[in-house]
């Protein structure tokens, strides 16, 4: 199976999610944010009203070069700019349509390491936008931005606005069931010194559990440095450290997170996804009979929902589409491997602390240990490597194509393949899996070799 993270190459400045680079360079210079706030802005003024757009960041240094260029170009084309300071990403979806905005900005590139950075925006209903907003976007970056351009009488005003945390806070309490407590339990929370620091702390601490929290000393350039979803040995470690109950790991905007339980053991996006689906399915809050995920779920997963009577339907990696497709098939639990986990019931898009809160919420009605309730599944031996290329695409390459060809029969009915390009790094994504993890290993090598030869 092939996949792209791109659509067609037909988005020169969008990702799979928002625009993101390096910081100060190219897209994320802050000539071309300015340009890109003025092209947005002429597509979401849409009537006669005072039209405003909400911006929230994480804590990266360039952040505070990329804010002020975006706003001037808000501004510029007569949008209200309402600052929010450090956020998590879903609490500027939330934010967005609580504060009937027109617009939501997030400035992150989530997981990555401080010297990028990103943008990412939600329309007035919290999602994200589709591909023919960001096409539209980019064509009119490319044109005289003139005609967007407001009066000097109708230019936007700023505002900061200094209890959206708090209300972040109390939306995410709000999330977890009224009548279960935190009360005894010891939580590790690794908030990757990014945008979670401040409100995932707070959040464990009100809801009753005695709270270690590590990654909450961002100074603009640790973000994710070893810390984090990405980086989870120092929770697991604190975990055995303090003897908590569990881990909770969120990546440097929040919209992701990984558990390890009181074992110190990690328990991915899957494990998570099963133990949900198992639960709400049991309580009948689980809607269309399934859950949605990507190509790069594990097949263990897909193994386990079937012997629950349930489906897992598969999209391309971005969680936009996993979004698209919850939504198209009324279903209400979605989200990847890497813990980036959609509850449509709580927000439009990934959060890390109200999945972590539903996990807990689990665990406590259920009287278990985290490492006994949430291992639903034994995963299948599954590989991923990444190939970097400078130029053109290896993956038309024929020695790759025949490498593909005959990995997938070797693998056969018990194992797949994903080979795809990254949508935010110059990368070829090959994933290998099956039952035989020696086998697995020697195709996904195979592949490899052949794109690095073709690079």
């Amino acid at each position: 199976m092939r996949g792209d993270d791109q659509m067609s190459g037909k988005r020169e400045i969008f990702g799979t999610d928002g625009v993101r680079g390096l910081a100060n360079a190219g897209a994320m210079a802050p000539d071309s944010m300015l340009r890109l706030g003025m092209a947005v802005g002429r597509v979401f003024k849409n009537g006669a009203h005072r039209h405003r757009v909400v911006i929230g960041k994480d804590t990266r240094l360039s952040g505070y070069m990329i804010e002020p260029a975006l706003t001037a170009g808000f501004a510029a084309s007569g949008m209200d700019v309402f600052l929010l300071g450090p956020l998590p990403t879903p609490a500027m979806a939330m934010l967005t349509r609580s504060l009937r905005a027109d617009l939501g900005v997030m400035i992150s590139a989530s997981h990555n390491p401080y010297h990028d950075n990103g943008v990412k925006f939600f329309g007035p209903d919290g999602f994200k936008l589709s591909d023919e907003t960001e096409l539209e976007i980019e064509r009119l970056m490319k044109e005289d931005l003139a005609a967007g351009r407001a009066s000097a009488a109708d230019l936007g005003r700023v505002k900061r606005v200094d209890d959206a945390g708090a209300r972040y806070i109390e939306f995410a309490k709000a999330a977890f069931p009224r009548r279960t407590s935190l009360d005894g339990v010891r939580v590790v929370i690794d908030c990757a010194n990014g945008a979670g620091y401040k409100v995932a702390p707070t959040v464990l601490w009100e809801l009753g559990a005695e709270v270690k929290s590590i990654g909450i000393e961002p100074n603009g350039f640790n973000i994710n440095q070893n810390v984090g979803s990405t980086a989870p040995k120092k929770m697991q470690d604190a975990v055995l450290e303090y003897r908590a109950d569990v881990g909770i790991a969120l990546d440097g905007d929040a919209d992701r997170v990984i558990i390890c339980d009181e074992k110190g053991r990690l328990i991915d996006g899957d494990q998570i996804l099963a133990l949900i689906a198992r639960a709400w399915n049991a309580n009948g809050a689980l809607r269309g009979g399934g859950i949605v995920s990507t190509v790069m779920a594990n097949m263990g997963l897909e193994k386990y929902l079937e012997g629950q009577g349930l489906s897992l339907a598969r999209t391309k990696v971005g969680d936009r589409y996993v979004v698209e497709e919850m939504r198209a098939k009324a279903m209400n639990v979605g989200g990847e491997p890497s813990g980036h986990v959609i509850l449509s019931d709580y927000g439009t898009t990934g959060d890390g602390l109200v999945t972590a809160l539903q996990v807990l919420a689990v665990v406590a009605a259920e009287g278990r240990k985290v490492s006994d309730a949430c291992r639903n599944f034994e995963p299948f031996p599954q590989l991923l490597q990444n190939v970097r290329f400078t130029g053109g695409d290896p993956l038309q390459a024929a020695a790759v194509m025949a490498a593909i060809k005959a990995g997938e029969e070797k693998l056969g009915k018990t194992g797949r393949l994903v080979i795809r390009k990254s949508g935010t790094e110059p990368l070829i994504r090959v994933m290998g899996e099956g039952e035989n993890a020696d086998l697995v290993k020697s195709v996904v090598g195979d592949i490899c070799g052949a794109v690095e030869k073709a690079k």
